[in-house]
């Protein structure tokens, strides 16, 4: 019973992170794209940050359960780019670096945030209510850096559809392109094999830990914490 609380409590805490997270991811797609000349995501109304113009519900519900989900993709035409294959990356990569831009600004906000309640603590004793807030208000931004970093480097893997495959072909000639083409019919279960065997985990995991460590060090040096 504890443990399927727990879940419970998981999932709300991950509904605004997940609302959030993707709802910038896409918007930036949009917004990118926009700004190289491309109309097609504002006139479909993907220039909002409103989450309902973004959310899959399916995708969606399966990030809830699982930690796997997806939003829906922000329509593209590179037929309006000056430079295609050169706006394509620009475009691509603005999802992910949205993603890390929001994490660590949540990383000072954290800090910001932790820095202020411990100089309070060493001053007044803090009721267990209020206790409980600061660590629920220390839980979300937790949650919205890791996810955000999380996102924003899962989404660099270079298969398709993820953003790190239009990145690529930015840096490789149309031959090549044109080969790797042929592959991405079978990029649904090149991605399937390499989730259920795990073989992404430690490469994950290993850049995930690289840049939260690198993001935390930094807020250190910004804003360091009192010692209690």
């Amino acid at each position: 019973m504890d443990n399927i609380i727990n879940e419970i409590i998981n999932i709300l805490y991950m509904i605004p992170v997940a609302l959030l997270s993707l709802s910038i991811h896409e918007f930036s797609h949009g917004y990118a794209a926009y700004k190289l000349g491309d109309p097609t995501a504002k006139y479909f109304g993907r220039l909002t940050m409103n989450p309902i113009k973004h959310i899959d519900p399916i995708g969606f519900i399966t990030l809830m359960l699982f930690k796997i989900g997806w939003a829906k993709p922000v329509p593209v035409d590179p037929r309006h780019f000056k430079n295609p294959k050169r706006d394509m990356a620009i475009t691509a990569v603005a999802g992910p670096l949205s993603n890390f831009i929001l994490a660590f600004i949540c990383v000072i906000l954290h800090q910001v945030f932790v820095f202020v309640c411990l100089n309070i603590m060493k001053t007044v004793s803090v009721s267990e209510a209020v206790f409980t807030v600061i660590t629920t208000v220390q839980t979300l931004f937790l949650l919205l850096i890791y996810s955000n970093i999380g996102l924003g480097v899962f989404n660099l893997i270079p298969i398709v559809p993820f953003d790190g495959s239009r990145i690529l072909y930015a840096f490789l000639p149309n031959t090549v392109t044109a080969k790797l083409g042929v592959i991405e019919r079978y990029s649904g279960i090149i991605i399937l094999v390499l989730l259920l065997t795990g073989i992404l985990d430690g490469p994950l995991s290993f850049l995930n830990e690289t840049i939260a460590g690198a993001f935390f060090s930094v807020a250190d040096m910004i804003i360091p914490l009192p010692t209690i």
